[in-house]
């Protein structure tokens, strides 16, 4: 019987071994399958008289392919992929909005801009005058286009972010399913390898959407982290995350860590994974993008109104809003009790900064922080706060530990539109006229004269240039000098008391040109302010850059995330392509392996089949000679 035993011990193990085998060339495509091995041990032995004889062999276990660290080192790098794949989908799609070339804003804002030598060149003729509003009235379209592509996109991110938490919160059910049936299993003396497969590959789904941590427990039953320390699962209990509001900025998304009722907000930077990358566009790309394109709306509302508005129309009236002004949205308190009105004002639209900002009281000073770098403005004892161009003001005395919320540049793009209709009320003449003394030498012309800032009176005054043999100038008002002394250089402005004067050539001694108030009947001839709004094209603007390069500045800025966030999918996509292949060459299944290993094992059942036939035939034959 012993040898019966043996054959039939031997056939049982060597069938068990190709049932394996064809289990993992069944799942050679099953993704997070890992390959498993037959353990084969000695079956005992038999001690007889001549000796000790062994009973066969027997399956002691089947176990996975696995390496612990490598599969982590894999969950991990995938979590940081996935975080700049999705990044860099969504700036390519921000990317599409800001079109170069004909399209894009930067060619209306110049449009708009050379639209105005046709009025200086000509101030009375309505077709140049109605061009000028229609290249206006194009820019405003444009830069509500743009704003309202990126509120689509933004919604869309939203929605995707929601979506990606839903995504968590069913995975970290299915792991404490699985935990579940870990638990009542664990005192089984072999290892559930399809089980433990499947935990693997809801914590790889896990990292995928969100950076997770880990620990081991018994049986292997697994708890998970996010958030830097947030229980989402422990043991068969898992709790969820929650996509909600901002309750200091309706406008953003928070995500909240929610257990028993209670919600915890997570830092974006501790998420990782996919809602990492969708919140870092959102709350950083989305957002100082959309502030560009914001202050570059309220900028050009405010320096074209004031332009215009230093002008005279065609009636000789002082011009009125080019565009309709923009009212900034109010402040938001965050902190504190005091319970004020928080107002933001444009002080100096060449200083404004594309950031958000809060305002401060620490029960003593106010200060202005400047949200996207941390840059704080110098200590205040009291409001209106000025900082970036931007005044910040409260309805009445703050209490210690109150802060204020401002987004200045959130709705400007959104709201641009033009004001002026008709073609009569286009500020294009000055409210001063320049001559030149009868008695000057020649040698010296007038390029341009134009407003570029209120009097320093009531209305502007005569005022005369005079220059001294040693080609310097001076400023004289009523026959006294007021200025003295000053360099000329042609082709460099003149400026005093809210006009500017550009002249070219060499100056005699004793030249003189004198500035007075516009007549009435200078004005259909008189183009000066028309003059002084081609003048904002090399204007200093945005950071230094000049008003008609504004969009250039977007444009590039949009390009440098771009190019830096397909850098870094590169990258980190390698990186996460080699830890997964490190894994899958110990857990994965090789089909030329498994083929060479079921030979081996068809070879081994087929001589046990063999040596059972043998030992039949041996004990029938034992019986027939027994029995006679």
């Amino acid at each position: 019987m012993s040898a019966l035993n043996i054959g039939s011990r031997a056939l049982t193990a060597n069938l068990s071994a190709l049932q394996v085998i064809g289990h993992n060339i069944a799942n050679v495509n099953t993704e997070g399958y890992s390959r498993q091995n037959v353990t084969m041990q000695v079956s005992g032995y038999q001690q007889y008289a001549n000796g000790f004889f062994g009973k066969g062999v027997e399956v002691g276990t089947v176990t996975r392919s696995h390496d612990a660290y490598l599969t982590r080192e894999a969950q991990t790098t995938r979590s940081v992929a996935s975080a700049d794949a999705v990044r860099l989908a969504r700036l390519e799609q921000l990317e599409a909005a800001f079109p170069m070339g004909e399209d894009g804003i930067g060619e209306s804002l110049n449009s708009m801009l050379n639209a105005w030598a046709d009025v200086a060149s000509s101030p009375s003729n309505q077709t140049a005058r109605l061009v000028v509003i229609a290249r206006a009235d194009e820019l405003a379209a444009r830069l509500r286009d743009t704003a309202g592509q990126l509120d689509i996109l933004r919604e869309s991110t939203q929605l995707q972010v929601k979506g990606t938490v839903d995504n968590v919160n069913r995975l970290a059910a299915d792991l404490a399913k699985v935990n579940q049936r870990l638990t009542e299993v664990m005192g089984s003396p072999n290892t559930p390898n399809d089980l433990l497969d499947q935990r693997d590959q809801i914590l790889s789904e896990l990292s995928k959407h969100v950076q997770v941590s880990s620990i081991p427990g018994e049986g292997g039953v697994v708890s998970v982290f996010v958030g830097g320390s947030m229980p989402l699962v422990l043991g068969s209990q898992s709790a969820k995350l929650e996509a909600g509001r901002d309750p200091a900025d309706s406008s953003r998304l928070q995500i909240s860590f929610v257990q028993g009722g209670v919600k915890t907000p997570l830092a974006d930077g501790n998420l990782g994974g996919e809602l990492g990358g969708l919140m870092n566009f959102l709350h950083n790309d989305l957002a100082q993008v959309s502030n560009m394109v914001g202050r570059m709306a309220l900028a050009t509302v405010s320096v074209v109104n004031t332009q215009h508005e230093l002008g005279l129309d065609l009636k000789g009236l002082p011009g009125g809003e080019f565009f309709t002004a923009l009212t900034l949205p109010s402040g938001v308190q965050t902190s504190g009790v005091s319970g004020l009105t928080a107002s933001v004002g444009v002080s100096d639209p060449s200083q404004l900064m594309a950031s958000d900002y809060e305002l401060r009281y620490d029960g003593t000073n106010y200060t202005a922080v400047r949200l996207s770098d941390g840059t704080v403005s110098a200590p205040a004892a009291a409001v209106p706060v000025s900082f970036d161009g931007l005044s910040f003001n409260l309805s009445g005395p703050a209490t210690a530990g109150d802060v204020f919320r401002f987004k200045p540049f959130e709705n400007a793009a959104r709201e641009i539109k033009i004001a002026i209709t008709s073609p009569d009320s286009v500020a294009a003449a000055s409210p001063v006229k320049v001559s030149p003394e009868p008695g000057n030498s020649g040698g010296i012309s007038i390029e341009s004269l134009y407003a570029n800032g209120p009097p320093g009176g009531a209305s502007y005054g005569t005022t005369e240039v005079v220059f001294a043999a040693d080609g310097s100038y001076s400023i004289e008002v009523g026959g006294t000098p007021v200025l003295t002394g000053q360099t000329y250089k042609p082709g460099e402005p003149i400026e005093y008391d809210g006009w500017s004067l550009t002249l070219r050539g060499v100056p005699a001694d004793n030249d003189t040109f004198t500035v007075t108030p516009a007549g009435p009947n200078d004005i259909r001839q008189n183009a000066g302010n028309a003059v002084g709004f081609q003048a904002l094209r090399d204007a200093a603007m945005f950071e230094g850059v000049p008003f008609g390069d504004g969009y250039v500045n977007i444009f590039s800025d949009v390009g440098t995330r771009v190019q830096s966030a397909q850098f870094s999918s590169a990258f980190s996509g390698q990186v996460a392509a080699t830890a997964e292949n490190a894994r899958a060459n110990v857990a994965g299944v090789n089909l030329d392996e498994e083929a060479a290993r079921m030979l081996q094992f068809q070879q081994s059942y087929q001589a046990a089949a063999k040596f059972l036939q043998v030992a039949q035939s041996t004990f029938d034959s034992l019986l027939q000679t027994v029995g006679r």
